[in-house]
């Protein structure tokens, strides 16, 4: 009975420390904030956003400061240009992204 009893504790164990690192991993794979608002041209460059689910729009004063490729590198799904917009898809970490730059301001 002692036998099981110590294999029971070593299963539990294992399995709160995988947790642990599950929890770690996905805290790292948010979107760095700080490095989106550098490739959206700066701070004074974001006119407004706006989220719709898991995209995210912004206005910019000039678009062409806006480094598309960079975005995308950072884990954007998808990013459509539209006059001085960006559309852009990023999953559930919009509305993080909106209430972040809103913020800085």
């Amino acid at each position: 009975m002692v036998n099981k009893m110590e294999y029971l504790i070593i299963i539990v164990i294992l399995i709160i420390i995988l947790l642990a690192i599950l929890k770690a991993t996905k805290k790292g794979a948010q979107l760095d904030f700080n490095r989106l608002v550098e490739l959206l041209g700066g701070k004074d460059n974001i006119i407004d956003t706006e989220t719709n689910l898991s995209r995210f729009k912004v206005t910019l004063k000039d678009v062409s400061k806006a480094n598309k490729e960079g975005i995308q590198k950072l884990g954007a799904k998808g990013i459509v240009e539209i006059d001085n917009q960006l559309k852009i898809i990023l999953g559930p970490d919009s509305k993080q992204l909106k209430k972040y730059i809103d913020e800085l301001k």
